[in-house]
């Protein structure tokens, strides 16, 4: 199980509890956002709002799959049923 890191903010603040002068905590802010954000480039992460996007997509797919299955075995079955009649 992966484990979830600190909200980004949590991290931001801990960080300016530690370093006191106001220009100090503000070169280190900046610093700190651009180290996140380029560990989150290099993780290959997605926004929230894509991720939920691609759920929604994706299950409207499934639910289209299933559809078309049982339109495929009603069609089948009709198909077999005629082929039975015409043995007949």
């Amino acid at each position: 199980m992966a484990l979830k890191p600190p909200p980004f903010g949590d991290m931001i603040q801990q960080v300016n509890q530690l370093v006191g002068g106001e220009g100090l905590r503000s070169e280190v802010d900046r610093n700190a956002r651009l180290l996140v954000q380029s560990a989150l480039q290099r993780l290959d992460v997605v926004a929230r709002d894509e991720f939920d996007a691609q759920t929604e997509l994706l299950a409207r797919t499934q639910e289209r799959v299933r559809t078309l299955e049982s339109e495929l075995a009603a069609l089948t079955a009709a198909i077999d049923d005629l082929e039975a009649q015409q043995k007949r």
